[in-house]
């Protein structure tokens, strides 16, 4: 009796030993197929990185049309938003919940009307909170480096806080003239950085084909 129940047992754990090797060959094969086929496109992610690279060198020479035309696609999304509370609100049931999706229905419209009435104004709020959100990240970041102190790392951190709160106050400083670009700067910044990160992966794809 012991030893059917021992060989029961074996054979269950070769089983599960069984599957758990057809799980990792499964991916194994599957990660392959997905690197081999990135290796056959890597043309079309090299096009689409020098793309993103024109795009975004584009956006920061035109820095101050993107940000207003920012600010004004902003402003059609809160309307957007605007409709879809409204209709959430003749979809519910109860007073309470109509009144609710309504009221949030109305700020939305105010705002999206307000912001593309003024995009000038709306890029220069925006603006100023992304100061603020920079200087209070960089504060928590400064902070953690500091109580992680003598850990490893701890400097790092704590220098990435410290370049963080300068950057927010150097975009204070410039504050509200600087409003008229920044937005668009950062989106162009942005998307050169994705053209860069495309690039070095085709190329470092090439290199192994």
């Amino acid at each position: 009796m012991c030893n059917a129940l021992l060989g029961v047992s074996q054979v269950k754990r070769l089983k599960n030993g069984n599957d758990k090797m057809k799980l990792y060959n499964t991916g194994t094969v599957g990660l392959g197929e997905a690197l081999s086929q990135a290796r056959a496109n890597w043309g079309w992610l090299l096009a689409l990185g020098l793309l993103l690279l024109l795009a975004g060198g584009f956006v920061i020479v035109q820095s101050v049309f993107v940000t207003m035309t920012s600010m004004m696609m902003i402003g059609i999304l809160m309307i957007f938003g605007a409709a879809l509370h409204v209709i959430a609100a003749f979809r519910g049931k109860g007073w309470k919940h109509f009144l609710l999706w309504l009221v949030g229905g109305v700020f939305y419209l105010i705002a999206g009307l307000s912001v593309i009435a003024n995009p000038l104004l709306a890029s220069s709020l925006l603006t100023l909170l992304i100061s603020i959100a920079l200087l209070g990240a960089g504060a928590v970041r400064v902070w953690m480096g500091i109580k992680a102190r003598p850990d490893q790392g701890w400097g790092w951190l704590t220098l990435g806080g410290v370049i963080t709160v300068l950057l927010g106050l150097v975009i204070l400083s410039g504050w509200p003239v600087n409003s008229l670009w920044l937005i668009g700067m950062f989106l162009g910044i942005d998307l050169m950085m994705q053209g860069w990160s495309y690039v070095a992966l085709s190329i470092a794809l090439r290199a192994r084909v």
